[in-house]
């Protein structure tokens, strides 16, 4: 017994800050597989009454998480078995500062996501736009955010981005959005005609919708035409661009049909000689 006693107590000293027994390894395998079981219950104690949406998130954040909790429970054990930690980390000063400067991005990144987690201000599914790109998200991660763009490319969104740029999520309000497209006619049209032109086209089109109503303003005195701008509503502004096209076909081919010119930009020269 005794022999045993003098094994597991046996003092190993790597240096003289860092030393420890046989009996201190087992006592922290022991403390992390505590640790993993405690974690493990409250994963699903707390997961299993989340909704499958929520518990997607929370898995996200739970994993960083863990691996906190895992350092914290390393250092404490390293602290209580008699490791110098003040003295560890003061010889790797130099190296600390490095990891830190080289993962500042990468911790911003994690910071964001449990933002955009929490406050729910982005959902899988919705529509974007960041820095001019626009996509419909399909992954949201606690370091970046995977959209797919209307030519299905693979949009990935470090998630610091929506700290430092304004985020304008399409649908945050609904899947119904608001959309409009200008056009000019030469002065001396029938402005009129151009009104009902423009919204038969609208209400002709089987992608934009009844309610509410496509409206047309006239917008503004130009300095080379009337200006008007054609409001409607669709509701999928991720193929916004196909019957944005599909109007501006039938707006130039019945303006033709009705004798409305749509003006180039133009300007008037006036040259004055000078008397010799």
């Amino acid at each position: 017994m005794k022999q045993l006693k003098d094994t597991l107590f046996y003092k190993f000293s790597l240096t003289k800050d860092i030393s420890f027994t046989l009996f201190d390894i087992i006592e922290a395998v022991i403390i992390i597989i505590l640790a993993y079981f405690i974690l493990k219950v409250l994963y699903k104690g707390i997961s299993k009454r989340l909704p499958k949406e929520d518990k997607d998130k929370f898995t996200s954040v739970y994993s960083y998480f863990k691996w906190l909790i895992y350092v914290i429970v390393v250092l404490g054990i390293l602290n209580s078995i008699g490791v110098n930690l003040n003295a560890l980390f003061a010889a790797s000063a130099a190296l600390l500062i490095g990891i830190g400067l080289a993962l500042q991005t990468f911790f911003q990144d994690i910071i964001s996501g449990v933002f955009i987690l929490l406050d729910q201000s982005v959902h899988v599914g919705d529509l974007i736009e960041i820095e001019g790109k626009v996509g419909r998200v399909e992954e949201i991660k606690l370091r970046t955010t995977r959209a797919v763009t209307i030519d299905n490319k693979v949009l990935i969104i470090p998630n610091h981005l929506y700290l430092s740029n304004s985020l304008y999520n399409w649908t945050q309000n609904g899947t119904n959005t608001r959309e409009n497209i200008s056009v000019g006619v030469a002065y001396g049209s029938d402005v009129q005609l151009v009104k009902k032109i423009l919204l038969q086209i609208a209400n002709d089109h089987e992608s934009i919708m009844k309610h509410p109503a496509p409206l047309v303003l006239f917008t503004n005195f130009g300095d080379s035409a009337l200006e008007f701008k054609l409001i409607f509503t669709l509701n999928d502004s991720f193929i916004g661009s196909i019957p944005k096209s599909d109007l501006r076909f039938e707006i130039d081919r019945l303006f033709r049909e009705n004798n409305i010119s749509i003006p180039f930009p133009q300007r008037d020269i006036h040259i004055i000689q000078k008397p010799n």
